[in-house]
C-alpha cells in the first residue's frame, strides 16, 4: 500500500477539502512542570532530502521553540497497513499526547489507534478521515508546481518536459496538470512525458524513470518522488529539475535551478502550542504558498533573469491569492470542457482530481 492509498475514492478524496472542525470536549491546559512528550512516525527515512526530512525538519522545530517544556521521539520507515498501527500504538503507550502521522497510507490505522487512546491527539497529514482526537493537515502543492511549470516551459531547449510520478492520486494528478498548464502558457509547443514510478521512495527506481525520460528527449524533469536520484541523474546525463518537498540544494545552480519546500514548521509549533494551552481541538486545513506552508526555493543564477522573475511575479499572485492555478478556459484531456473563461476549480474538485487536462498525451493507469 502507498502513501495516498490508491483504494480511496473520489468522493471520499474530496472530503479533504476545509471541513468545518468537529465538535471537541473542553479543553484543558498541559499541567505545569511536566513534559508534553510529542511522537513522529514517517513513511521514509529521516535521510531521504526529501519528505521525510522535511517533516523531521518540523519537529526539529518544535524542540527549538519549546525546548524543555517538550519531549520528542519519532519512528522511521514505517510501513503503511498493520506496521504502522503498531507504530502508532508504540508512541501512545510511551506516553505521547500528540502524535504526528505524516503519510496519507497510515489514515486507517490514525483512526483504529486513536479510538483505543482517546486521550490522545493525533495529526494526520494529507487524509481526510477525522475524529474528536483526530485532525488532518494538508499543503497546496499544485501552487507551486506552477511557478516550477512555468520555468520549464521558458528553459526547455526540445519541448519536452518529463513528470516523474509516484501514484495515480488526486494529489499527484494535480501537480502534473498544474506543471503542464503552466508550462504551455508561457511555451505553446510544450509536450508532456509522465513516467510512473509507483513509489514515494526509491532512489534505484526514481533514477530509472529519469533516464527513461531523457532517452525520450526530455531535457528538464519535475518529480513528485522523495528522493535526489532524479537530480543526481540530470547532474550525470545533463538537462536540469526541481527540488521537491525539500530545497535538494546539494545539487544547486544546476540542475536544480529552483525547488518546491514543504514548511511544516510553523503548522506544528501552533499546534503543539495549542495542546499546551489547552485550546486544541480538531479541524481540516489545506495551506499553500499564502500561508507559508509551500515555499520556492531559491532560482539560481542558471535561469535567466526575465524568466526568475517570472516565475517569482506568479509565485506573488498565488500567495495573495489575485491568481489560482486552475484557472479557465480549461478542457479536460479528451476535449470536454471543465472550467469556463475565468472559473476557477473547487477544493472539491481538485481532491477528487482523476484526469489530465488537454494537451497532455500520456495516460493515467487505472
Amino acid at each position: 500500500m502507498n502513501r495516498r492509498t490508491l483504494l480511496a475514492s473520489a468522493a471520499a478524496m474530496a472530503l479533504v477539502a476545509m471541513l468545518p472542525a468537529l465538535p471537541v470536549s473542553a479543553q484543558t491546559p498541559f499541567p505545569e512542570g511536566e513534559k508534553l512528550k510529542v511522537g513522529f512516525i514517517y513513511v521514509g527515512p529521516v535521510g531521504d532530502g526529501g519528505w521525510s526530512y522535511q517533516h523531521d525538519l518540523g519537529r526539529q522545530a518544535i524542540e527549538a521553540e519549546y525546548g524543555d517544556r517538550i519531549e520528542t521521539t519519532f519512528i522511521e520507515s514505517v510501513p503503511e497497513g498493520a506496521d504502522a498501527e503498531r507504530a502508532l500504538t508504540q508512541l501512545a503507550l510511551s506516553g505521547c499526547k500528540l502524535i504526528f502521522a505524516t503519510s496519507f497510507g497510515f489514515m486507517d490505522a490514525v483512526i483504529n489507534t486513536a479510538a483505543k487512546f482517546p486521550d490522545v491527539k493525533f495529526e494526520h497529514a494529507t487524509g481526510y478521515k477525522r475524529a474528536e482526537n483526530v485532525s488532518t493537515y494538508d499543503a497546496r502543492f499544485y501552487e507551486g508546481r506552477a511557478v516550477m511549470g512555468t520555468i520549464a516551459g521558458r528553459m526547455t531547449k526540445s519541448n519536452k518536459i518529463g513528470y516523474i510520478g509516484s501514484f495515480p492520486i488526486p494529489e499527484v494528478i494535480q501537480g502534473i496538470n498544474s506543471s503542464f498548464i503552466h508550462a504551455r502558457k508561457v511555451n505553446p509547443d510544450v509536450e508532456m512525458r509522465v513516467v510512473w514510478a509507483y513509489t514515494w521512495f526509491d532512489p534505484a527506481k526514481e533514477a530509472d524513470a529519469a533516464s527513461a525520460l531523457l532517452a525520450e528527449g526530455v531535457d528538464v524533469i519535475l518529480q513528485h518522488t522523495d528522493s535526489t536520484a532524479p537530480l543526481a541523474k540530470l547532474q550525470e546525463k545533463g538537462g536540469i529539475g526541481f527540488g521537491q518537498a525539500s530545497d535538494m540544494a546539494a545539487f544547486k545552480p544546476t540542475p536544480r535551478v529552483s525547488s518546491i519546500i514543504d514548511n511544516w514548521n510553523p503548522y506544528y509549533i501552533r499546534r503543539v502550542g495549542q495542546v499546551l494551552d489547552g485550546t486544541w481541538t480538531s479541524h481540516g486545513v489545506w495551506l499553500g504558498i499564502g500561508d507559508g506552508e509551500v515555499e520556492i526555493g531559491e532560482i539560481t543564477e542558471a535561469v535567466p533573469a526575465e524568466v526568475k522573475a517570472e516565475a517569482e511575479a506568479l509565485r506573488d499572485q498565488i500567495g495573495s491569492g489575485a491568481y489560482h492555478p486552475f484557472t479557465g478556459p480549461l478542457n479536460k484531456q479528451d476535449g470536454s470542457a471543465w472550467l469556463a473563461e475565468g472559473q476557477k476549480a473547487t477544493d472539491e474538485e481538485l481532491s477528487s482530481m482523476n484526469f489530465f487536462v488537454e494537451g497532455i498525451s500520456a495516460q493515467i493507469p487505472s
